[in-house]
């Protein structure tokens, strides 16, 4: 079964507020189909701690804003180098650029069909990434 409406929305919410901080290479997978804890993944980035932990507030503001939508779990926070917001239908992951690259979370998950994102908007990063294909 692939993701709910829910997580579809939670996950284009989400996105929204990254790219409104400036977050890099924002995709989403639908992991439904492999995992039972949750029905998809968001990974952005972010080159420094300080903006890592600026787009993790962002989104958990827009969530609890748009959706009445809290995280269950949240881990990472205070260091900023790798945060984690469960919010059950979906887990979003917030990394900075080394953790990125050194994870892969990207390699890890591309299996799973990539969920169409927004584009970022106007004054957004230049390199923030859509939902292309992950290589």
């Amino acid at each position: 079964m692939p993701a709910t409406e829910r997580a579809i929305e939670l996950l284009t919410a989400a996105a929204e507020a990254a790219h409104d901080k400036k977050a890099e290479n924002v995709l989403a997978f639908d992991v439904s189909e492999q995992l039972a804890i949750t029905d998809a993944f968001l990974v952005a980035s972010a080159s420094n701690d300080r903006q890592v932990r600026a787009i993790v507030d962002a989104i958990e503001e827009k969530l609890r804003v748009d959706f009445d939508a809290k995280p269950v779990r949240r881990e990472g926070a205070r260091e900023g180098r790798w945060v984690l917001l469960d919010y059950l239908e979906v887990v979003i992951h917030v990394q900075h650029d080394e953790e990125r690259s050194f994870y892969s979370l990207e390699r890890l998950w591309r299996d799973c069909p990539v969920i169409p994102l927004p584009s970022p908007g106007p004054g957004a990063a230049d390199n923030a990434g859509t939902s292309s294909a992950v290589e």
